[in-house]
């Protein structure tokens, strides 16, 4: 491998942004893609009245109602590094997108409410990072509100997320009295809301601010210089191999939406954030990121990103050496090989061709409905396959009809398409082939009716038949179709497999002690 291929990949960070709705994440993406000079002017999620819609929510839905549903990914030079945001779907009914995204990157930025704390959405979240041993950074936002004390939210942190913290810098006052932040790891205090030469005020060796100025003599000072105090003598100890390790997140505090703290937050996380980390394949071998064969997964599918085309991109994640436009790859699942002709990478919307990519890059490529999600691509003469993605079993269902039957055609072709991006699971009755979707959450629907509309041009009539437990079957030799009934409906999957829709827990105890020798499983 040449020293500048492997120069450009240890300079790649590849991160996802994950909250709780509302806790400031499109807005904390906007202001890092303005500090990289990837945009001019970082529009807000809420800006409604100005017609200025946040660049990472591209989809109509989103626009309309000031949330992320989709993956978006960014990219931007910073600091001799080259970043790739991906921004996650916040909206819970979307976690298994979130999910799926959470495999594609090597640390995550958390961002919490300073007034609301840890939230629902945040630790299931989490918890995905720390079973995958992802390292954590934590940014505290909305600093100019009133909100919990920083003491209290660190030791919510530790307790609810049972991971240890350390702070990078704290808050001197808050709300209306917020004065800025007193930055512990580059010894300065950084001011709120005054005049770029002014920013940074100089620390003497005693950690005290070292100028005279009016600041000191608040009591908010007073109060920030004892937390230090505190922290210093009883937190824990600063460690870049912890961090690495995602056992310690480094705690950083700010508000995104008046862009204070958030340069500082993004020179010290290039400084500690993980380069592309290694993977492993089903084989259990690790593909390093140096090594020089091309390798990489696809883990998300996103259909008509441009209405205007109708086009499918599907999302990879370099693992290893390079991708050149123009290139032979083999799809392992198929073992077929093709020239990968049109690639592309992304900043929201706005689209470039891309002819070189390395490990740690996402980009995309144009999808005929070649690609799965969890397909593993590669270069070299060798095939193998990444450890696989997991999928969600549903948990809510409703049937699905056209309106106008003369559509069905577009019908069938909507359905399909937005199926294998991998929201909604797909589900058909096995003589009357009637369509049946899954999902998550209540919203998947919505989003499904509104593109169904705005994609495809059909009206969709939806169902609901409730909640169900979906089982598939380990002996599917062994069903019946006769053990279908109304309680325990049997139906088949997208590949065709066998599927029981349970009604309740009871229906498919009853259904076990009635059928002991056949076999179900759940998927996550």
């Amino acid at each position: 491998m040449s020293a500048k291929l492997e120069q450009d990949i240890l300079a790649r960070r590849t991160f996802a942004i994950i909250s709780h709705p509302d806790a400031g994440k499109t807005t904390m993406t906007e202001k890092l893609l303005y500090f990289g000079g990837a945009i001019r002017d970082a529009g807000t999620v809420k800006a409604k009245k100005s017609g200025k819609f946040a660049t990472s929510d591209w989809m109509e839905i989103e626009k309309q109602r000031g949330i992320s549903v989709t993956s978006s990914v960014m990219q931007f030079d910073y600091n001799d590094c080259r970043v790739n945001i991906l921004d996650t779907p916040g909206h819970q009914d979307f976690s298994e997108d979130t999910y799926r995204t959470l495999m594609a990157v090597d640390s995550a930025v958390m961002i919490i409410d300073a007034a609301k704390g840890i939230e629902a959405q945040t630790l299931k979240l989490f918890k995905v990072c720390r079973m995958r041993g992802i390292p954590i950074f934590t940014f505290i936002n909305k600093l100019d509100r009133q909100g919990k004390e920083p003491l209290e939210l660190m030791e919510e942190l530790e307790e609810v997320l049972g991971i240890e913290s350390y702070a990078m810098n704290w808050p001197i006052g808050m709300g209306k009295e917020f004065l800025g932040i007193y930055d512990r790891y580059n010894s300065r205090i950084e001011q709120f809301r005054t005049e770029e030469d002014e920013r940074f005020l100089p620390l003497d060796e005693n950690g005290e601010l070292a100028v005279e100025h009016d600041m000191k003599k608040t009591s908010y000072y007073t109060q920030a210089m004892d937390d230090i105090m505190l922290l210093n003598e009883a937190g824990n100890s600063f460690s870049k191999e912890r961090i690495k390790r995602g056992e310690l997140t480094p705690v950083f505090f700010g508000s995104a939406l008046t862009n204070f703290g958030i340069q500082t937050f993004l020179e010290t996380y290039l400084e500690f954030a993980p380069t592309p980390q290694p993977r492993l394949t089903e084989e259990e071998t690790i593909v390093e990121p140096l090594d020089q064969e091309f390798s990489g997964f696809i883990f998300k599918i996103q259909a008509n990103m441009n209405p205007a085309h109708r086009d499918r991109i599907a999302f990879v994640r370099i693992v290893s050496g390079m991708f050149e436009r123009g290139m032979n790859i083999t799809l392992s699942r198929t073992k077929k090989s093709f020239k990968v002709t049109q690639s592309t990478q992304f900043l929201a919307d706005d689209r470039e061709t891309v002819d070189v990519a390395v490990a740690g890059d996402i980009i995309g490529l144009y999808d005929t409905g070649t690609y799965q999600i969890g397909d593993t691509i590669v270069g070299g003469k060798k095939t193998f396959q990444f450890e696989k993605l997991p999928q969600f079993t549903p948990e809510l269902f409703v049937r699905v009809t056209a309106k106008n039957v003369m559509k069905s055609k577009h019908f069938h072709k909507g359905i399909e398409q937005l199926v294998q991006e991998g929201a909604i699971q797909y589900y058909k009755t096995l003589h009357t082939e009637d369509v049946i979707l899954g999902a998550v959450g209540q919203l998947q629907f919505e989003v499904f009716e509104n593109r169904m509309k705005n994609e495809y041009n059909v009206d969709v009539h939806m169902e609901p038949i409730g909640s169900k437990i979906a089982r598939w079957i380990e002996n599917e030799e062994d069903v019946k179709e006769s053990m279908s009934g109304p309680r325990s409906m049997l139906v088949h999957d997208r590949f065709n497999n066998y599927v029981f829709l349970f009604e309740n827990e009871f229906a498919m105890r009853w259904f076990n002690d009635k059928n002991p020798d056949i076999r179900l499983y759940s998927l996550l």
